[in-house]
């Protein structure tokens, strides 16, 4: 992970959003403001200016400045993976959220735009894909492999050597014992207890979880 020390824009104004802010105000970041076409040019987010909808990026070169995708998910990560993704396509650079009480261990590698959250443990040997969200309290346990475009809700744990791949969404309180593979675009139900290994594009619930329809 390397960020630089462009000032950030805020893409989003909702309430993952405002918990980014509030994770950002105890770096030295200079922020300049959130872009959300759904708000009221003007109003305030926090302590921030909503500058207006996607046509204020016209005003900031790539190399100028940092992304902050503020945009969250519930059940599905399609929405902020676009958001990301439009905005790679120009040029534009994100930069990463570490919650100063984040406790992240030795040989962890962490690609662009990760978001990690208050109270969030990540042992060693793990690797933390691009636009991944490690919500509040979230807990990876040594040697995980986490795609893009995840989210971890708040209170996830993942066991040791668990994989997700690209595009999962994993409910609050859910657990995944060591060794489990998830496919991508999946969706693990809040406490769900995950014992085996979990196909693409399908919902598990439960304890212990269990596939109930595909989701794409």
């Amino acid at each position: 992970m390397r960020d630089l020390n462009e000032p950030l824009l805020i893409l989003g104004g909702g309430g993952h959003a405002r918990v980014l802010i509030d994770a950002l105000r105890t770096s030295k970041r200079e922020l300049l403001g959130v872009i959300d076409p759904k708000l009221s040019h003007g109003s305030r987010i926090l302590d921030l200016t909503v500058l207006g909808g996607d046509e204020v990026m016209d005003h900031y070169s790539p190399d100028a400045v940092r992304l902050i995708n503020g945009v969250g998910s519930v059940q599905s990560t399609g929405l902020r993976q676009r958001v990301y993704e439009k905005f790679k396509a120009r040029g534009y650079v994100f930069a990463s959220v570490v919650h100063s009480s984040a406790l992240i261990g030795l040989n962890v590698e962490l690609e662009e735009g990760v978001q990690i959250m208050a109270g969030v443990v990540i042992q060693t040997g793990c690797r933390i894909g691009a636009n991944v969200i490690l919500n509040t309290r979230a807990s990876v346990d040594h040697d995980c492999a986490i795609g893009s475009h995840v989210h971890l809700a708040p209170g996830v744990t993942l066991s040791g050597a668990v994989v997700v791949d690209d595009s999962v969404h994993i409910g609050t309180g859910a657990v995944v014992i060591q060794g489990v593979h998830i496919g991508g675009h999946s969706l693990i139900g809040a406490g769900a207890v995950v014992l085996q290994d979990i196909p693409s594009g399908v919902k598990a619930v439960g304890v212990p979880a269990d596939i109930l329809v595909l989701v794409r």
